[in-house]
This record gives C-alpha cells, structure tokens and sequence, in this order.
C-alpha cells in the first residue's frame, strides 16, 4: 500500500511539473507576441479617420480615381469623393500615393502569431487558414474582439481524410455519419469552413457535402484521389486548391494540353468553384532541388521554428535525396511548374476565378512574402496587373459570402487597404513595402510594420509550437 502511495505522490509531482512546463511555455511565448496586442480602448475612434490627396484604385474596375478623399469610421469605408467634409476625426495625408484593398492569401496554414505580423508587413489584410486546430479557434476570438493587430483571420477545421491512414496530422473518418458529425461540431465550435484532403472516399465525401450544405459551411478541396478530379465541381465546394493536382489528379501526370482545355471548360461549368493554384509551394521544391544552401536563406529564418525542424528540414531532405538519384527530377520539376503556368491561363481564359494562395507556412515557403512572388507567377502566366491584383482582393473576396465584405474600396465594405508610394497597376511590386496598412480602418505604419517583422525573425517558440500540435492529437483524435 505505501508503494502504491508513493507511485501516485510520484506520478501527480510529475504531472504538475508537466503542467507548470506547459503553462510557462505557453505564457511566455504570449508574453513575447503582446507587441501585437491593441492597447488602445476606444476601439471605434481607432478604426475612424479620413485619408486625403490619394489615389484610389476601387478594384471594381480597371481604373484609378485620382485625388481623392476616404473617409472610414468605426472600421469601415463611409464615403469616397473629391472633398468629403468630417469634424474631429484624424486625417492621414495620402501625399498622391495609391490606396488599394489589402492582400487576400487564400491558402495558409498559421502556427503562431508572430506569423500574423508577417503577413501585415507584406501587405496582408486577411488570410484563410487552412488546417485548423484548437489554437486558432482562440486566434479568430482575438481577432473578432480587437484584441491584437492581425489579418483578418478565417480558418477551416482539421484536414478531413479517408480510414487509410496518410499521416498524423490528417484527421481520419471511417463512415458517412461520423464526416456529418465533424461538420456538425466544426460549426458548433467556431471553425469557419471545411477542409477535405486526399484519401476521401465518395460515400463519406458526399456525406460531407450534404451535411456542409445543411449546416451552412463552405469547403476548401484538397483533391481526393478516391474520386474523379471533376467530382470536385460542386457549388458546395468553393475552391479547389493546388494546380498541380490539374496534373497529377485530373491529367493522371501528363502535360496534355488538349485535356486542360476539357479541363478548364468543364470547370468554367461550376461557377461557384473558385481555384486557389498555390504556385508557390510547388516552385519551392524547384528552389530546394537547385540551391543546396536554401536552408539558410535569410528568408527561411522567418518560419516558425517547430516547422523548421520537423517540416523544412524534411521536404528538403525528400527532394535533394531524389536529385541523387535521379537528376531528371530537377527539370520535371520546372516543366511541370511551367505547365502550371498554362493551366492558369486556359482557366483564366474560360472564366474561372482565380484566387491566390500561397502554402504559406510549410516547406520554406514564407508567411506574407511569398504572396509577392505568387502573384508574379500569375503576370507570368499572361493575366494583365490589374487580373493579377484581383485575383489577391475582389477575386478572393467573391469565395465566401462572410468575406465578401473586403476586397475593394466602396462604401460600407471592411476598411482593410494598403496605402503604396506608387502604382500597383503598373508595377505590382511595389505592393511588396506598403507604406501604410489599414485593417479595420486601423492604420499601422512603415515603422510599426519593420518592428512586427524584426520580432518574428528567428523567434524560439518551438516549444510553444510543439504544445500546440499535441493538444490538437489530444482534442481531435
């Protein structure tokens, strides 16, 4: 019996130092991110002022008001025009530059809230998570209440797979009524969307659907190869995500041009679908494959730190073991990359919305600056700058009916702008250094901007990270 008493005095002293471990962790890694806390109380003059002697470009057309006035009060667009006359509020001087809506990246996944600071920096004024967990259910609360300068914040539930197992960070569903309840509880707790993933099967998909249908959910699709590729062309599906799925689902790895124009006809078909190509991620793997030393990018440094570790280090290893083998690998690679850039193209051309998103936040494909890039690779793939920038505001916007309310300037839409030394319609780069970022009409400068990227440069919250991941195995499993 006095064994037995000691084994649990044992066993509770270590759960406690456990707990303690985690608290602390937890504590000090929020502790390290309050640069991003809102300390200011009244909430509504924060998000009111009137910006002058700016160049507007509205996005709902090609076209650049000049010399205007904007007036947003209590964290939305109020009035547009030449002269606008408004008592006691703060006034920001335009000086001629440009003001446009805030980047839309449709397709990131989150680990920590530094990241939130990288994506604000770039320019980015709202952003789809896109593998949700416990951790940003508590996010998308501080973001709602004002609590911190972030993006505004959107997030699918856990990635939603088949009974084979393909990983343990996808959650697996072995019948059609247990997909209902995922969604039933995904809804009930706050998720905003549905993530389906590879290895979903057509009974439990369509269970999944049905069920989204009836509980008022999206969903984002992850391709499965346990359906046909065209399967994925239902209203309730909003986007499609990954062009190389074109290749490797819908045209079984072959660069056929005559099935991409089937393809992108027949995807032109359902208009409610949206694609999200994620041309970044794919082109990382031409970076790893071509540059041995990428690990050490000064880019890299800004990723989160358990990623590096358990997922950089990985995909770098997976694709630079493959070259050693096989060094064709490199220029398939960028053929398929290439390709890629077509299939934009053809789906562009037959009327599909294009809406970007990076992969953000897997691999070295880096939170906020990477949407620059993506978006370069759309110029590349023949869209004019103006189609370019659509497909990062108004596009986007178009996906989900609780986000379209952003995505360009009009009265009564969200005041999430980027305020630009000059013309994104001639040069997109410059998007790159806003010289302002507004969200919720709350305006944040260069040098606030500087010092949210400075703080998240080789940040420790590997810990708090890690923590994290198991308290999601623990919930969702």
């Amino acid at each position: 019996m006095k064994i037995f008493k000691w084994i649990v005095k044992i066993a509770l002293v270590i759960i406690g130092v456990i707990f303690l471990v985690v608290v602390s962790v937890l504590a000090i890694d929020q502790y390290q991110t309050r640069y991003l806390k809102n300390r200011n109380k009244d909430l509504a003059n924060a998000g009111t002022c009137l910006v002058t002697h700016v160049n507007v470009i509205p996005m709902t057309s090609d076209t650049i008001l000049m010399d205007q006035m904007v007036y947003i009060r209590e964290g939305k667009i109020e009035a547009i025009g030449e002269a606008i006359d408004v008592q006691n509020v703060k006034v920001v001087e335009g000086k001629n530059k440009y003001l446009l809506p805030g980047l839309i990246d449709m397709h990131v996944h989150l680990w920590d809230r530094y990241e939130l600071g990288l994506y604000l920096a770039n320019g980015v004024t709202a952003i789809r998570n896109v593998w949700g967990m416990p951790m940003h259910l508590r996010i998308k609360e501080a973001v709602s209440n004002n609590k911190i300068y972030s993006p505004s914040f959107f997030t699918t539930g856990p990635k939603l797979t088949g009974p084979e197992f393909i990983g343990s960070d996808n959650l697996q569903i072995f019948a059609p009524e247990e997909g209902r309840e995922r969604v039933r509880s995904y809804k009930k707790r706050g998720y905003d969307f549905i993530k389906t993933y590879y290895g979903l099967p057509k009974d439990i998909f369509d269970a999944v659907i049905d069920q989204a249908a009836i509980s008022g959910m999206d969903i984002v699709a992850h391709p499965s190869n346990k359906v046909p590729y065209t399967y994925h062309f239902n209203s309730q599906i909003a986007s499609i995500e990954h062009a190389e799925d074109i290749v490797q689902r819908a045209l079984d790895y072959k660069l056929d041009t005559l099935k991409l124009n089937q393809l992108a006809n027949e995807f032109a078909d359902s208009p409610h679908t949206s694609m999200c190509p994620t041309l970044m991620a794919f082109y990382n793997i031409y970076n790893m494959l071509e540059d041995d030393e990428i690990l050490s990018d000064s880019m890299v440094q800004y990723m989160n730190p358990a990623i590096k570790m358990l997922d950089s280090h990985t995909q770098f290893d997976r694709w630079h073991n493959a070259k050693m083998e096989d060094t064709a690998v490199v220029s398939r690679i960028k053929n398929q990359h290439e390709f890629h850039l077509l299939a934009i193209r053809k789906l562009h051309d037959a009327g599909v919305n294009i809406v970007c998103g990076t992969d953000a936040g897997i691999g070295i494909t880096v939170p906020g600056y990477s949407i620059h890039q993506e978006l370069s690779f759309y110029r590349q793939a023949g869209l004019s700058n103006f189609e370019v920038l659509k497909a990062a505001t108004i596009n986007a916007a178009k996906t989900h009916k609780i986000i379209n309310n952003m995505g360009s300037i009009e009265k009564g839409k969200i005041a999430n702008l980027i305020l630009v030394d000059n013309n994104p319609l001639i040069d997109p780069g410059v998007l790159k250094k806003p010289d302002m970022v507004f969200v919720n009409g709350r305006g944040l400068d260069r040098y606030t901007l500087n010092s949210f990227e400075e703080k998240s440069r080789n940040r420790n919250g590997l810990l708090a990270t890690l923590i994290r991941f198991v308290e999601n195995s623990v919930v969702e499993k």
